[in-house]
């Protein structure tokens, strides 16, 4: 059997589904066993998620598996088994299977790219092909260290199969050796009518999880419905701690060492939080700042010592040097903060160099130092080089305190304040713009609220490889966890000892390791060594950050390495699968939170026509219809106009039909896709004589590749290889991403070039921006304008950008300095080709693109100043839509709409809205669908 590749790169989640799309009267396809059996062993989970899946049907059909693990898992084992026969992933050098995964598409198979980024979970499907009443049964393993807050583990699993299970079972098992002195479940797994379904058992140092829900349960339980559970399990457990030094585990030559110490005071803190209050931080995010410091500020204890700096272009204290928590200081900064308002441009360098001196400058003996940053964009003016503010506030820290950076949403740029952070003992960490987001800032501040050592150093004897060792603070709740091999694989000269300053006094913590704590779990001998490679390799990538040139080099191949040595599949590796048969190629990578990301699924399907055929002259890496671009209008999916009009003609074309696939399954005819009288001069086999045909009228909706098109005649014409010669006559239209609401696939849709178009109009504060698209087509704007109240008014062109209050005029540069204007309502930074405006309410970033030697504008909306739908085309919400049904095909679909069903096809379009522009994944829809409008309620006659 022909054999096609897989490429799975890692995508760290834990939810586990079978995607199938559920029928009315019966399932196609069965998913009648789903399992996740998690085993948690002093403190590392190793889980293990299989899922068996019948096709009832009398013909071959397309399986999907998709699963969610933590962003912190690795993935280290992948198989399908079908027919008896099992197919295992190997996992190679990222590079040689991007390699691997190109030649594949080279030579005409399908590739597929699927990622995703969310919270605390990352998605990941593949598919294959199972032959008529058939069963293929999924497994994946994925292992992660459990880490301690709040005093608790937590291990989640997400339950989401899209049908009721007959046979589902979630299965944990934690062992720890010191015993266990917690176990709650908790998450809508738990609740109501599920109850009963699970059952704890607890005894010394073991306890166990079930979840056996019958199929009844699966279907009426508060998060369950038709398509069966959708939910979380969230299993929260800690450990015995008699012994202050801590906790050592041996096997097989490797130890990992537990520090969580209880028997020490907590150490009175001095705390500076530095908060960003520029113009991106209006609405609901200074809303929720103030929200959350107002109860951090309630949660202080009187002996800690606070201040507070505000910043945007200017930085501002509440007081110029710290005071103590009583309780007149503390309702005198809650004033201050409540009074706190956004706007302006943001001089992070200022602002955190300001909270160091503050620290510095008004030391308090026998107590714990911490700065906290937080902002939601990037440096646009003081010192706007993030290299140098790194440094900067590097050589001012000098080790002395920990910085913690929290980065609000994705506007901001959070690789920056991560490496920021880690140069100075600290973390950064994403807050996400949710209703929850001062939850999640408050939930950060506990973690961090309570230390009770500093200036941790551990160092061993009689042992190599170790982890790190030294620790700037340990937190109430937290856990030091170091993990290294014993030197000639000997417990005789193994010791350790642990320094530490607690509230008034260095303390020691000597220890050995007995021999009878050995590991002795029959089947898990090996997890020690996992979970040090497993640490081993986290610590090299966050080292890597930090590093250059050789260095860099050097610790990035001892990571990689250990990855491939223990089959994990981690930034630097990629997971490589042979199929049965010669299928798609799925690309599932561990993806990073870039800027302007959110939580949306992006997906690439690249089809064996589409490298091999164009229509009408498109580019070779899509197929494409009269002209367009390879970036843009693609014929699948949507309803194409009579784009050349009464008597337009094509010659030459080899190949008319490459968009439909089981046309009469759909029973829909071809369109008419270039007007009445509109002939096409093609030959249905390279080589032979030209003949017109005309071709019959009707809608693209949900075509597929690699099939006929119908002609007039009925003669069938087949997609052939050779490339076409063309005669291009139109210009390519834009495409448009919208967001969906409570989906992961965004959709998109196509406008005509050389439009002028309303794209954003709030009545209520009088702001309006209007655009003209390129007239060659296929990428964006050629001019922008906004306008405010009654003068103010911009005019952005990819030249220039001219703003006046209805006086004066200022004239700005794409290429010249990093620039601040403010007015009284207004604020305009323009750094790095991007244009930031806040004019009341409404934020919008311009940002120019570069592309084939061209230049275009693209507007994207940061701040809505409304709930609701404003008119025009980024006036929008997110659009809902549900799924009818799926073809055999994983590009087709039939979606459901406001109420309207349509067919849909999978596609791809370039998100602008970011500078690195990438190439996402969604659903194409005709305009009208889209936006529930005519093309033309969206045009203006003038900008």
């Amino acid at each position: 059997m022909d054999r096609a590749l897989i490429w799975l790169s890692l995508v760290c989640f834990f939810l586990a589904s079978v995607t199938s799309e559920p029928k009315t009267k019966q399932r196609d396809v069965d998913i009648y066993s789903f399992h996740i059996n998690s085993t948690v062993t002093s403190r590392y989970a190793i889980t293990v998620i299989t899922s068996r899946v019948a096709n009832s049907l009398n013909e071959s059909q397309e399986v999907h598996f998709q699963v969610k693990i933590p962003k912190n898992a690795f993935i280290s084992k992948f198989r399908m088994t079908i027919e008896g026969k099992t197919y295992d992933g190997i996992v190679k050098q990222k590079e040689e299977a991007q390699q691997q995964y190109s030649q594949a598409v080279s030579r005409g198979q399908s590739a597929g790219l699927v990622s995703s980024v969310g919270r605390t979970l990352e998605d990941f499907k593949t598919s294959v092909t199972v032959a008529a009443l058939s069963k293929v049964t999924f497994e994946l393993t994925y292992e992660e260290l459990l880490k301690r807050r709040l005093g608790k583990y937590e291990l989640l699993i997400n339950a989401q199969p899209t049908q009721p299970v007959a046979d589902f079972k979630i299965d944990v098992y934690i062992h720890e050796s010191p015993g266990i002195s917690l176990l709650e479940v908790k998450g809508g797994l738990s609740t109501n009518e599920l109850t009963d379904a699970v059952t704890t058992t607890r005894s010394g140092p073991e306890a166990w999880v079930k979840f056996y829900p019958t199929r009844e349960q699966q279907k009426k339980c508060k998060v369950c419905g038709k398509n069966g559970l959708n939910g979380d399990m969230i299993i929260l457990y800690d450990v015995d701690r008699e012994k202050s030094k801590g906790e050592l585990r041996v096997s097989k030559g490797h130890f990992v060492h537990y520090f969580a110490p209880t028997d020490v005071q907590r150490i009175p803190k001095n705390v500076v939080f530095v908060i960003d209050r520029s113009g991106s931080m209006s609405g609901r995010k200074i809303e929720q700042t103030r929200v959350a410091m107002l109860r951090i500020l309630g949660d202080l204890s009187e002996d800690d010592h606070f201040g507070i700096i505000t910043f945007k272009g200017r930085v501002d204290t509440w007081k110029p040097e710290l005071l103590k928590a009583t309780q007149s200081n503390v309702e005198d900064a809650k004033k201050f903060v409540r009074q706190i308002t956004a706007r302006g441009s943001t001089d992070i360098n200022a602002a955190v160099l300001k909270g160091v001196e503050m620290i510095n400058r008004h030391p308090q003996e026998d107590s714990a130092s911490i700065l906290i940053l937080l902002t939601d964009g990037e440096p646009n003016t003081g010192e706007t080089n993030i290299g140098k503010i790194q440094d900067n506030v590097k050589k001012a820290i000098q080790g002395k305190f920990p910085l913690y950076c929290l980065g609000f949403g994705f506007d901001v740029s959070f690789e920056f304040l991560k490496k920021m952070a880690m140069e100075n003992d600290g973390v950064a960490r994403r807050i996400y713009e949710d209703s929850d987001a001062d939850q999640q800032l408050q939930g950060f501040y506990e973690e961090v609220a309570t230390p009770l050592l500093t200036d941790i150093h551990i160092t061993y004897t009689g042992a190599a490889n170790v982890t790190q060792t030294n620790f700037s603070q340990y937190y109430n709740g937290s856990e030091i966890v170091v993990a290294g091999l014993l030197t000639d694989n000997s417990l005789d000269l193994f010791t350790n000892e642990i320094t530490a300053t607690s509230k008034s006094k260095r303390m020691e913590y000597h220890d050995t390791i007995d021999p009878t704590i050995l590991s002795n779990l029959t089947g898990f001998e090996d997890f020690i060594e996992r979970l040090w490679a497993y640490l081993t390799v986290k610590q090299l990538l966050e080292k890597e950050l930090m590093l250059e040139a050789q260095e860099k080099e050097t610790v990035r191949k001892e990571a990689l390495d250990l990855s491939l040595e223990y089959n994990f599949v981690t930034p630097l590796t990629s997971m490589v699968v042979t199929k049965p048969q010669e299928e798609d190629i799925q690309v599932a990578h561990k993806p990073k939170e870039r800027k302007g990301e959110t939580r949306t699924k992006t997906s690439r399907r690249l089809s064996a026509t589409a490298q091999h055929f164009n229509s009408f002259g498109a580019s070779s890496r899509n197929s494409h219809i009269l002209g367009t671009s390879s970036r843009n209008s693609h014929i699948f999916g949507r309803p194409v106009p009579n784009l050349l009009g009464t008597g337009a003609a094509v010659h030459n074309l080899h190949s008319f039909g490459t968009a439909v696939h089981n046309l009469h399954n759909f029973g829909r005819p071809v369109p008419n896709l270039l007007g009445t009288g509109a002939t096409v001069q093609m030959s249905h086999r390279p080589g032979a004589p030209g003949h017109q045909r005309r071709i019959k009228g009707g809608s693209l909706d949900g075509l597929n590749q690699n099939s006929p098109v119908i002609l007039d005649d009925s003669r069938i014409f087949h997609p052939t290889h050779a490339p076409p010669t063309t005669t291009v006559l139109y210009a390519s239209p834009v495409r448009f991403l919208i967001q969906a609401q409570d989906q992961s696939e965004p959709l998109c849709y196509d406008i005509p070039a050389s439009q002028r178009l309303r794209l954003l109009q709030d009545p209520s504060s009088d702001f309006s921006m209007n655009g003209e698209l390129i007239e060659s087509g296929g990428t964006g704007f050629s001019q922008i304008t906004i306008f405010y109240k009654t003068d103010l008014h911009m005019t952005l062109s990819t030249s220039e950008i001219i703003f006046s209050d209805g006086q004066n005029a200022v004239k700005f540069l794409w290429n010249q300095e990093p620039t601040t204007h403010e007015t009284d309502s207004v604020s305009l930074i323009l750094r790095n080709k991007e244009m930031d405006v806040s004019m009341g309410n409404t934020r919008v970033v311009i940002l120019l693109h570069g592309q084939d030697g061209n230049s275009f504008l693209w507007p994207a909306v940061r701040q809505r100043p409304s709930k609701t739908t404003l008119p025009g085309l980024f006036g929008t919400l997110p659009v809902a839509y549900t799924t009818v049904t799926q073809s055999h095909s994983t590009i087709l679909k039939i979606l459901k709409i406001q109420g309207q069903e349509v067919r849909v096809s999978w596609n791809t379009a370039t998100d602008y809205s970011i500078h690195s522009a990438p190439r996402v994944g969604c659903w194409l829809v005709p305009f009208q669908v889209a936006m529930q409008g005519e093309l033309s309620d969206f045009t203006v006659p003038s900008l």
